[in-house]
């Protein structure tokens, strides 16, 4: 290598000198030294998209909490009203113990994608694209069921409750119909990618929607960033409006 073309690689490698303290920090992200650097654009666009995303539903969960401890009228049971019959007996909290079950599943079956996808492995990932994408249909199924269930069974809509507070009833149909929207198109975005995959277009870098740079399975993981973010909000929504 000659002297120069050295000299400029060991330059490029040395990092920038910052100032002490906040000011450094500030002077860091600002100027994209060092927080996004080698960051594709994709990525860092869906951190952003995510970042938004999360101050949404922590909105509606926090207007969730304040409504619930606000309200003068009682406050139906979650362990009830969720219940379903199975021979005989009142199982509490069965489907959405299940709901979740699946979704976290999912986690797992994304994450596996992820890896095999950066190993350029077309089948496995293609099939764990399509589990996860299976996971989630079944998930927002069963979120449709217990919707049904609640309208049709228990009377309980979005301006009405006739188990107790009416606010129930809009911030039920807000905060899981908002969640399970995410969940749909992730299923639609999940299958799009997968048949990209199986196809090849991640590897010939074939012009089209969701294609990337060629060889690389960059998009695998954004999807894996918006499917694990989906599952955490589950889990705040769990914890929150189901078990509180």
């Amino acid at each position: 290598m000659a002297p120069g073309i050295a000299t400029d690689v060991t330059e490029a490698l040395v990092p920038p000198v910052l100032p002490q303290g906040m000011r450094g920090v500030v002077s860091d992200w600002s100027s994209d030294q060092r927080a996004f650097k080698n960051v594709p654009w994709g990525k860092a666009m869906m951190w952003v998209f995510l970042v938004s995303d999360t101050f949404v539903f922590g909105a509606f969960l926090i207007s969730y909490m304040m409504v619930r401890m606000s309200t003068t009228d009682p406050w139906p049971n979650p362990s009830e009203v969720f219940a379903l019959t199975l021979w005989g007996r009142e199982v509490p909290l069965i489907l959405i113990a299940i709901m979740t079950f699946i979704l976290i599943s999912s986690s797992g079956t994304m994450a596996m994608a992820v890896n095999f996808g950066y190993r350029r492995d077309r089948i496995r990932t293609f099939v764990l694209l399509l589990l996860t994408a299976a996971f989630g249909a079944a998930f927002v199924g069963m979120q449709a069921f217990e919707w049904t269930k609640l309208i049709v069974e228990e009377g309980i809509r979005p301006w009405g409750n006739p188990l107790g507070a009416a606010q129930f009833g809009s911030a039920f149909f807000m905060i899981t119909g908002f969640h399970g929207t995410h969940v749909s198109i992730g299923v639609i975005f999940l299958v799009i990618v997968a048949i990209k995959v199986i196809r090849g277009d991640l590897d010939t870098r074939k012009p089209g929607f969701l294609t990337g740079r060629k060889g690389n399975y960059e998009i695998v993981e954004i999807m894996g960033l918006y499917w694990h973010f989906v599952d955490l909000v589950w889990v705040f929504i769990f914890a929150f409006f189901y078990l509180w």
